[in-house]
């Protein structure tokens, strides 16, 4: 007697009404074993097309996360460097309005000094008589005035980001650094003529002393050969030939009396003043250099970082427009 199909495998089931037709029925082993998850019992399964395709998908997702993740680690890297670039500008930009602040203060005070000597002392330490306009109230008063002009360009386009303002800041610094490096050159190299030519204008404007409407040079001398203890330019013999006579200013004198410059010339001062001058510019040649440095340093900041602005406020005039 022949066994049933049935008989034969007792695990063989017909196929469920969720089964497609053409799709390989499911294939279940005749042994019990834990499956891949902990603490659950269940037939062991051989996956299918749809688990491998199920696989693969989870794979793809994995691959989509972690590019997001990427990606906005990249953009708050890129947003952290635009907020600290942006700090930088704003610092950039108040260090500028604060320091140009200043250079227009101190521009308004130079000028105001400037006008009360030339208002109350007229032509005030004039010693050359080639060029009588350069004294100590017109230098203060162009100082002055360039200062100024220079500090409230930086400091308005600072404030406005303009860039017609910061452009015209960084020329006008740029001119005055050219200038003063040009003329360093120029002295070192010419050092001797202009020694001589320096000497030969002094001697001229002695001619000048005293006379009406040089109030100016004639006070500049008084105080330079009392200061310093000096008399005449290169000695005090070079006031002969300005009075005519073995006589020198009143100020040449050890003790100033009056009329004391008529007595014996063993009361007066013999040292040249031109070399006294020099000499104490020479003993002070370190902080001069100092000095020159900070105020090349301070005009390099400003051409860098006026020109860090313009080229940032053409940038964002570029994009948004």
């Amino acid at each position: 007697m022949r066994r049933s199909s049935t008989d034969e495998s007792p695990y063989r089931r017909s196929p469920s009404l969720e089964s497609k037709p053409g799709s390989p029925p499911l294939r279940y082993s005749s042994e019990y074993e834990y499956s891949s998850r902990p603490f659950t019992f269940g037939l062991r399964t051989t996956p299918g097309p749809q688990a491998a395709k199920g696989g693969y998908a989870a794979a793809h997702g994995k691959k989509y996360v972690v590019f997001y993740l990427d990606l906005s680690f990249i953009f708050l890297l890129e947003l952290r460097r635009c907020r600290m670039a942006e700090g930088c500008l704003r610092c950039l930009r108040y260090g500028m309005v604060f320091f140009n602040l200043l250079f227009w203060l101190g521009g308004c005070g130079i000028l105001g000094v400037g006008v009360w000597l030339s208002v109350t002392q007229g032509n005030f330490a004039t010693l050359s008589s080639s060029i009588p306009t350069l004294s100590a109230a017109n230098l203060l008063i162009a100082v002055g005035t360039i200062v100024m002009v220079i500090g409230c360009l930086g400091c308005v386009g600072a404030v406005k980001e303009s860039r017609p303002l910061l452009l015209s800041f960084f020329i006008l610094l740029l001119l005055i650094f050219l200038l003063e490096i040009l003329s360093i050159i120029l002295f070192f190299v010419y050092q001797k003529q202009i020694d001589q030519y320096a000497q030969s204008d002094l001697k001229r404007g002695l001619q000048l002393f005293g006379t009406e409407g040089n109030v100016g040079l004639t006070n500049a001398w008084s105080i330079v050969q009392t200061d310093f203890r000096c008399c005449g330019v290169t000695n005090h013999t070079d006031w002969f030939d300005v009075y005519n006579a073995t006589r020198v200013p009143d100020s040449c004198c050890l003790e100033y009396s009056e009329n004391c410059g008529l007595e014996n010339p063993g009361t007066w001062w013999t040292a040249p003043c031109y070399e006294r001058v020099k000499g104490w510019l020479q003993e002070n040649l370190v902080v001069l250099w100092i000095f020159a440095l900070c105020a090349a340093l301070t005009q390099i900041l400003g051409l860098v970082f006026s020109m860090t602005m313009f080229c940032q406020a053409e940038k964002a005039s570029t994009f948004y427009a």
